[in-house]
C-alpha cells in the first residue's frame, strides 16, 4: 500500500493482486503509423504528479516517507521478490522467486530463488540478501528504532512480529515461519512481498549481530536513504541505474546493463518534477514530455492534443481525507494540535463530517463524472473478487443531518460555528498543491461543512510536504488516497495499531482490529475467505477511520512515438514497467 496524489502522472503499471476480472483502461488510438517492432535507443521523460517530490531511495521506508513516486523510482533499481500477472498470479519467469510453496496450515512459506540473478557488481542474489533485508525490517520495526523509522510495512502481513523465524536453507532457498497460521494468499501478498533481497554488501556497514550495531546501521541507512548520490545505490539487479537526482527538477536513470530480466530500450529515462498542471500541460504542448497526464479539468482536450494518445485508466485503490485522531499519547507532539482528537475519535464527528461531503458534486466538478463515488475501501472498478456488491453508501450527503448529529451531541452554532465546552469546530485542511482537481475538490468541502457549522481553512501544501508532517502539525489532510499495490486490500497496515504503517492518523477500535485479524486466518474456502474481507469492508465504511471522496480516474497522455505504455498497464497497482517502453524513430 502506498500513498498517491489525485493527479496520477501515469496509470502504467507493473504488477497486481489476486484476481483480475475486468480491465481498468481505455484508450483513444493514434492515427499516426508505427513500426511494431522495438527498437533500441531514445530519451522518455515522464511527468511526476502537480509539487510531488522523490525523496526516499532506500527500497524501505518510514510512514512520512511512503508514497508511490519513491517506490517508483526504488523499483526501477532493486527487483522485488516477486512480479505478478495481470490476472494477480505471480509470475515466475519474470521473478527473483522461481517458487513459493506454502505448507497446508499456512505457517511455513519455502522460496526457491533463480540464480540468474545478479548485482551489477557480477555478484549474485542470493538468501544472504534476502536474510539481510528481513534483518532490517526488524530493527526498523522496533519502537526503539531510531529516527528516521519505524519501517512504514510494520503491521502489514504481520510482518515482523507475526514471523518466527527466518532461515537459509542454502544460496538459493529461504523458509519463512509464522507463529500461528495464516491466509496463504493474505500472507505471500502482504508479507513475503516485502522481502526485496538488498544488497547486504554495499548496505551493510555497520552489521546487524548486535542491538548497537543494528542501532548504528538504522542510523546510517536512514541517512542515506535521502542521499543518492550515495555509492551504494550504484549496486542494484533493477532494470536501470540511478545517474542523477535533483530534488524539485530532474531524476535520470540509465539502463542497467547487467540487468538479468528483460532489458531496457530507452537509452535515457527522465523524471520531471512539475510544479503545476499547467506547467505539465504546457510542456505535453511543446513535446518536452513525452509520458504524463491531462488534468482533469481538461478532459474535454482528451484528444486534441497533437502527437499524443490518450487513456483512462481506474487503478484498484481509493481516495480519503483523514482526521487526526491522536490523543492521550505522553509526547505532546505525537497528539492533534489544541485537543481536536478528543473530537474526530468521536464516530459522530466523523459521521457528522461524511454527511457534510457531496461526492456527486466533487465527481462532476473536479472529475467530470469519470470518478467513482465511494462507498468503502475496495471499489467496484475495476472489476475484482475482493469487492462486496452489497456494500451500501452509509452516509450521502446530507448536510442537514449532519447538523442534527452534532446539535444532539450538545454542540450549539455560534457565529457560524459548532461550540461545546470551549471547543470550537475550526479546523485546517491541509491539501496537495498545484493540481485544480485538489482546488475544486476541497472547495465543495469546505461548503459542505460549512452548511453543518464546521469551518474549515484550506491551506495548499507541496505532496511530500503533507505526508511528512508529525502529528502535532496538521488537523485535516487530502493528500489524494491509498493505491493497493499488489496487496491483498485488508487493514493491518491502514487501521490497526496507532502510529503503525500508515495508522498516522491514531484510529483505535477494537472491533475493528478483531474483523481484520480475521482476514488473515485461513479459510477452507474461497467464499468463506472473503466474506471475512467483506465484513471488514463493511466495517470500514461503518465506522468511518477515513473519510469517503471520489475516487479519480487518471488521464495518461503520450506521445504518439512511444510505445509499450499501454500494453504493459495494468489497474492493480501503480507500479510503472519503463524497461518494456520505447521509441519508434
Amino acid at each position: 500500500m502506498k500513498r498517491n496524489s489525485v493527479a496520477l502522472a501515469s496509470g502504467l503499471l507493473l504488477a497486481s493482486s489476486l484476481a483480475l476480472a475486468g480491465c481498468g483502461s481505455t484508450t483513444s488510438p493514434s492515427t499516426t503509423p508505427t513500426s511494431t517492432t522495438p527498437q533500441s535507443g531514445g530519451t522518455i521523460v515522464t511527468a511526476l504528479p502537480a509539487d510531488s517530490n522523490v525523496n526516499w531511495y532506500f527500497p524501505l521506508m518510514n510512514g512520512l516517507d511512503d508514497s508511490l513516486y519513491n517506490a517508483w523510482i526504488q523499483n526501477l533499481m532493486y527487483k522485488p521478490l516477486f512480479t505478478l500477472n495481470g490476472n494477480g498470479s505471480i509470475n515466475y519467469s519474470r521473478s527473483i522467486a522461481s517458487a513459493i510453496t506454502p505448507n497446508a496450515a499456512g505457517t511455513q512459506y519455502t522460496v526457491t530463488m533463480n540464480p540468474k540473478y545478479k548485482w551489477s557488481n557480477g555478484t549474485p542474489v542470493t538468501s544472504t540478501d534476502v536474510l539481510f533485508t528481513w534483518h532490517i525490517i526488524q530493527g526498523a520495526s522496533a519502537s526503539n528504532a531510531p529516527a528516521p523509522w519505524p519501517y512504514v510495512g510494520a503491521g502489514t502481513g504481520d510482518i515482523p512480529s507475526g514471523v518466527k523465524s527466518v532461515v537459509a536453507d542454502g544460496p538459493y532457498k529461504f523458509t519463512v515461519t509464522l507463529n500461528q497460521p495464516a491466509n496463504q494468499e493474505w500472507f505471500i501478498y502482504n508479507g513475503l512481498s516485502d522481502f526485496t533481497p538488498l544488497p547486504k554488501a554495499a548496505f551493510d556497514k555497520y552489521g546487524t549481530s548486535t542491538p548497537s550495531k543494528m542501532h548504528q546501521e538504522l542510523v546510517w541507512l536512514g541517512q542515506i536513504a535521502t542521499e543518492p548520490t550515495n555509492p551504494a545505490y550504484q549496486v542494484v539487479d533493477g532494470p536501470f541505474k540511478l545517474v542523477s537526482a535533483t530534488a524539485s527538477q530532474s531524476w535520470v536513470f540509465k539502463p542497467n546493463p547487467s540487468y538479468d530480466g528483460h532489458k531496457a530500450y530507452v537509452s535515457k529515462l527522465i523524471f520531471q518534477y512539475e510544479t503545476s498542471d499547467t506547467a505539465e500541460f504546457a510542456a505535453i504542448k511543446t513535446g518536452a514530455i513525452q509520458v504524463g497526464y491531462l488534468p482533469t479539468s481538461l478532459y474535454k482536450e482528451r484528444n486534441s492534443v497533437a502527437g499524443y494518445k490518450f487513456s483512462l485508466y481506474t487503478p484498484l485503490g481509493y481516495n480519503d481525507v483523514i482526521v487526526n485522531m491522536n490523543h492521550g499519547n505522553k509526547q505532546a507532539s505525537q497528539n492533534a494540535p489544541n485537543g481536536i482528537g478528543n473530537i474526530f475519535d468521536q464516530l459522530y464527528v466523523r459521521q457528522a463530517l461524511q454527511y457534510g461531503i457531496n461526492q456527486p458534486a466533487i465527481n462532476t466538478a473536479a472529475f467530470q463524472g469519470n470518478g467513482i463515488v465511494e462507498d468503502g475501501i475496495v471499489l467496484p472498478t475495476p472489476k475484482t473478487i475482493f469487492y462486496d456488491p452489497n456494500l451500501k453508501l452509509l452516509y450521502p450527503y446530507d448536510p442537514a443531518k449532519g447538523k442534527k448529529l452534532l446539535e444532539d451531541n450538545g454542540w450549539h452554532e455560534v457565529n457560524g460555528v459548532m461550540q461545546k465546552n470551549g471547543q470550537q469546530m475550526k479546523f485546517t485542511l491541509d491539501y496537495s498543491s498545484g493540481s485544480n482537481a485538489f482546488v475544486q475538490e476541497v472547495t465543495l468541502l469546505k461548503e459542505g461543512w460549512a452548511q453543518e457549522g464546521i469551518q474549515v481553512t484550506l491551506v495548499p501544501q507541496p505532496f511530500s510536504t503533507i505526508v511528512a508532517l508529525t502529528n502535532d502539525q496538521w488537523d485535516m489532510e487530502d493528500y489524494g488516497g491509498i493505491s493497493w499495490g499488489g496487496s491483498y486490500p485488508t487493514g493491518g497496515g491502514l487501521f490497526g495499531t496507532p502510529g503503525v504503517g500508515l495508522n498516522s492518523q491514531g484510529y483505535y477500535n477494537p472491533e475493528m482490529v478483531h474483523l481484520i485479524a480475521l482476514t488473515h486466518q485461513p479459510y477452507k474456502t474461497q467464499a468463506e475467505s472473503l466474506q471475512a474481507l467483506y465484513n471488514f469492508q463493511a466495517f470500514v465504511s461503518k465506522d468511518l477511520p477515513i473519510l469517503f471522496v471520489p475516487y479519480a480516474s487518471g488521464y495518461d497522455l503520450t506521445a504518439d512515438n512511444v510505445h509499450g505504455t499501454i500494453k504493459y498497464a495494468n489497474p492493480f497497482t501503480q507500479g510503472i514497467s519503463p524497461q518494456y517502453w520505447w521509441v519508434s524513430k
